[in-house]
This record gives C-alpha cells, sequence and structure tokens, in this order.
C-alpha cells in the first residue's frame, strides 16, 4: 500500500511542477519577441522534458549513431503519435514544424508559438510553399528543424512515401538529415484518434498501461551522397522501412 501511496504521491508532484511550470511559460510568452528569443527556446526545451514527466511516460534515447551528432542538422521522424510534439524537443536542440491547429490550442498553442514553432496547414498547397521557405530561412539562420516527411500522423507502419520538401532543403544548403524512428511500445494507446481533444489525449497518456517510448537515432546522412531530391528521399525511405522490420515486427 504503501508503495502505490508514494507513486501517487510522486504523481502529483510531477503534474503540480509542470502546471506551475506551464503558468510561468505562459506569462513569459507575453514578452517581446527580441526578448523571447534570448531564453524562451532553451526554457522551451525544459518544459517539454516536465511534460514528459508529468505524463509519466517512459521515454527512451537510444543512440545507434556511431559518430558525433553534426552542429546542425535537419531531423525528421516517422510520426504514429501526437507525443513526439514534446518528445522531440524535450531530447534535441531543434524548432519543430507542426500543424496550423497547433498554434490555436489553448495555452500549449501560444507556448508552442513563442518557442519559435513553425506551422504549416497540410492540406493548402500554399501554406506548405510557404512553411518550406520558413524552414529554409531557419536552416539559414543556424537553427535545427524537426519535421515529418510523411506529411502528418499516419500510424504506426510507415507511409508509402515522404514529401520531398525536407531532402530539397537539405541539398541546398548542405545541412545533414538526422533520421530518429520512433516507437512506441503500445502504439494503439498513443495513436490520436479522429475527433479526440488535447485534453482527452492528454488523459490517455496518463492511464496508459505500457508508457515504454523508444526513439533510435541514427548517423546523420549527407546531402552530398545525392544527385537529386528523389534518389535522397528513396534512399532515405527505405532505411525507414528497415527499421520498421526490425523494430516493429
Amino acid at each position: 500500500m504503501f508503495h502505490y501511496l508514494g507513486l501517487l504521491i510522486r504523481r502529483v508532484l510531477l503534474i503540480t511542477d509542470h502546471v506551475i511550470f506551464t503558468a510561468l511559460m505562459y506569462v513569459l510568452s507575453f514578452l517581446p519577441t527580441s526578448i523571447l528569443n534570448r531564453f524562451y527556446p532553451r526554457l522551451f526545451w525544459a518544459w517539454s522534458r516536465s511534460f514528459v514527466r508529468a505524463l509519466d511516460v517512459d521515454l527512451n534515447l537510444l543512440q545507434n549513431n556511431a559518430k558525433s551528432l553534426p552542429e546542425q542538422y535537419l531531423l525528421i521522424a516517422n510520426h504514429p503519435s501526437a507525443f513526439e510534439d514534446i518528445g522531440i524537443p524535450s531530447l534535441f536542440n531543434v524548432h519543430s514544424l507542426a500543424k496550423i491547429e497547433v498554434k490555436h490550442w489553448p495555452i500549449v498553442g501560444r507556448i508552442s508559438h513563442a518557442a519559435g514553432t513553425l506551422y504549416v496547414r497540410r492540406e493548402d498547397r500554399n501554406s506548405r510553399r510557404e512553411a518550406y521557405e520558413d524552414i529554409l530561412d531557419a536552416v539559414k539562420e543556424g537553427k535545427n528543424v524537426a519535421l515529418y516527411p510523411e506529411g502528418g500522423c499516419k500510424g504506426r507502419r510507415i507511409f508509402e512515401t515522404f514529401h520531398y520538401g525536407v531532402f530539397d532543403i537539405s541539398l541546398r544548403t548542405g545541412v545533414p538529415i538526422l533520421p530518429v524512428f520512433l516507437h512506441y511500445e503500445m502504439q494503439e494507446q498513443f495513436e490520436w484518434k479522429d475527433g479526440e481533444t488535447l485534453p482527452q489525449k492528454i488523459w490517455h497518456y496518463l492511464t496508459l498501461s505500457n508508457n515504454r517510448v523508444n526513439y533510435y537515432v541514427f548517423d546523420a546522412i549527407d546531402p552530398g551522397r545525392f544527385s537529386n531530391k528523389e534518389e535522397y528521399m528513396e534512399y532515405v525511405h527505405g532505411r525507414y522501412l528497415e527499421w520498421e522490420g526490425r523494430y516493429l515486427e
């Protein structure tokens, strides 16, 4: 009984800590952008880690890379869940590309916007083009950007193709792609079902029967190995299919 009581107390303390942190982040988000840019992205990393702890998700970064991470990179990952919106920035120093709906979420949307998150309206061609230019500008400024070349949450299986944008940007800038493969041991509980609200999804995370999450990071891929974005995309997509067979079968 004392063991379970201890776990309950720990959970309450972690949630309380995150609520207080979130209130602070929300208040700070009203500061001028020129001031926020000096410290808020780094604070967002700590806030994301606090969020992961509050949800009591067992997030593991498994380093399958033989080389050190490059100074700058374009991080890509498969997109089986919405959890990676906080999981990825809790582990990597990145500015993420997210669907435009995230910007309008209560409290969280304002925090993510203040942290420098980039947004795209996936079904809008013009918005996708603008997002491409935003990512390109961020890379030219020396930032790391995280995005999902499947173009949205496609479930636990790798989608049949990837969008070309990130591969084109990598070729144009010379910035390598850092591939991360995401594996949720209880995938169905992590998936965002149609019609689910953010509070409902958070409740699902809090009541998981298996909370283990594995993020596998591999060696960065040099764009100099490829002559065009099609060849580049097909190679990387093939690697993801290999990892799918290794970790999901």
